[in-house]
């Protein structure tokens, strides 16, 4: 739904934060212009008094479109998952942000840090220190919040805690998982952020924002474990530095690895936060990390049905909390000289009698191998020739679909995780740009298993795919 006027927009609306918060502030009857360059995640959702707008930070024009009439900003964005270079990156858009918000005449920032040791911060956390003195050297109004870790669904922290519990009984870990910081739930720090525009006391300071216990990355694990029924033994060496540990990270957990990477690097230090001002003026009851765990996991099998794939969506995961937020994927992209009806009605017929695109004896012999160990793999056909939410297509079930542009499939064979099997066309000039990806949500070290062994011909396959269902 587009409101006229917002007077308050995030910045960076389509990431872990800016996702909750844009809801928060929907649900709150609170007129929001939401900003990101995809907006993917967001359009799948159901929101009033929110208006989806376009924005690429690296793009000044965008941004000054972005900020017209706008009081209040959120600024959420960060190029952690850019990898090398993010900082020089971030900096750059802090500037162009700056610049267009003095010119739009923007009353407010809210800038999301991180907590950071006094000294040897992480390049990470160096780079969130910088962003701020940034924003603040453009003489605007700053009211910089620094939290550690969060605990939620989609934090890289706290599913790095899901992956590593729910796929193995002993861990080997670097020195790190004794390093101490105060976690905070996910819904005390959108309480924090949500309130601020309305304590202009607050406004133009730099506020710690914290749980009520500081905890070590091993108290961490073991109570997340004690919740979900599993107990890993932890086994604490010093040999693993922190770039090993990316490595080690990236093998056994679906986070994505730059965001590991930067993880890591910030947990070599134990961190502490004074959280008292913070908590004076915005009084609420925090979690302790049990209860922020506990509400996590309650809270993902509430959520409302998405109408496409989207990072972590629990029906995309079986309804799950095993099973890893993050995915794994493969992607091809391919364009081709032919309509995009045409490739869509190619999309909309597969199965049944006309198999898959490529490959098609594959797939047989996938359904025959699940088959044999008492798995749905031999169903086969479909009950209408055009797919509907919730249709069976083989041992495939429709779980997304937007007429015209996107399917997605749910893989129904037993596996060690849950599969999404999407193809999306669009129109690309008097083309088509046809998009097939497959999404791997694992679960468990066997999860991870599967998903290596698979991954080698998934590539050629959907290249075939692609070029099959493009040809003229």
């Amino acid at each position: 739904m587009t409101t006229t006027s917002p007077t308050t927009l995030i910045l960076g609306a389509s990431g872990y934060i800016g996702t909750h918060l844009t809801a928060k502030l929907s649900k709150d009857g609170i007129p929001v212009r939401a900003a990101a360059r995809h907006l993917d995640a967001l359009r799948a959702r159901t929101l009033n008094n929110v208006e989806l707008c376009p924005t690429d930070a690296d793009d000044p024009k965008s941004l000054k479109r972005a900020l017209q009439g706008v009081s209040t900003v959120y600024y959420l964005i960060h190029a952690m998952n850019h990898g090398r270079g993010f900082m020089a990156r971030e900096q750059q858009w802090a500037e162009h942000f700056s610049k267009a918000a003095s010119q739009a005449g923007v009353q407010h920032v809210i800038y999301l840090g991180a907590l950071a040791p006094d000294s040897g911060p992480s390049e990470h956390l160096q780079a969130r220190r910088l962003t701020g003195d940034i924003l603040r050297q453009a003489g605007l109004t700053v009211t910089e919040i620094r939290a550690g870790i969060i605990v939620g669904p989609g934090s890289a922290a706290y599913e790095v805690i899901r992956d590593l519990v729910s796929a193995l009984p002993v861990m080997i870990t670097p020195k790190w998982v004794h390093t101490h910081s105060p976690p905070i739930a996910l819904s005390n720090l959108l309480t924090y952020l949500a309130k601020l525009p309305e304590h202009p006391s607050l406004h133009g300071q730099i506020l710690d924002a914290a749980g009520p216990e500081s905890l070590s990355y091993q108290d961490l694990m073991r109570q997340y474990g004690a919740l979900v029924g599993r107990q890993p033994r932890i086994l604490p060496v010093p040999v693993l530095t922190p770039k090993l540990s990316s490595y080690w990270l990236r093998l056994v957990t679906a986070v994505p690895t730059n965001l590991a990477r930067a993880l890591i690097d910030g947990l070599s230090h134990s961190l502490s936060a004074n959280d008292a001002p913070l908590r004076s003026a915005i009084p609420q009851q925090l979690l302790t990390y049990r209860k922020a765990v506990q509400q996590a996991l309650d809270d993902e099998q509430k959520t409302e049905l998405l109408t496409r794939w989207t990072e972590g969506a629990i029906q995309f995961r079986q309804y799950r909390s095993d099973v890893s937020f993050y995915a794994k994927r493969c992607v091809v992209e391919m364009v081709g000289d032919i309509d995009r009806e045409t490739v869509w009605q190619r999309i909309a017929r597969i199965g049944g009698d006309n198999g898959f695109p490529a490959w098609n004896a594959l797939f047989v012999l996938r359904g025959w191998l699940d088959w044999a160990v008492g798995g749905p793999g031999r169903t086969k056909g479909r009950s209408r020739s055009q797919p509907h939410l919730g249709d069976t297509i083989d041992s495939w079930r429709v779980v997304a679909l937007e007429p015209g542009q996107s399917l997605s499939l749910m893989m129904g064979m037993k596996a060690p995780g849950a599969g999404i099997l999407e193809f999306t066309c669009l129109e690309h000039g008097n083309g088509c740009r046809l998009r097939i990806a497959a999404y791997w949500h694992p679960s468990g070290i066997a999860g991870f298993l599967y998903w290596y062994a698979l991954l080698p011909i998934h590539q050629p396959l959907f290249q075939r795919m692609a070029r099959r269902l493009l040809a003229l």
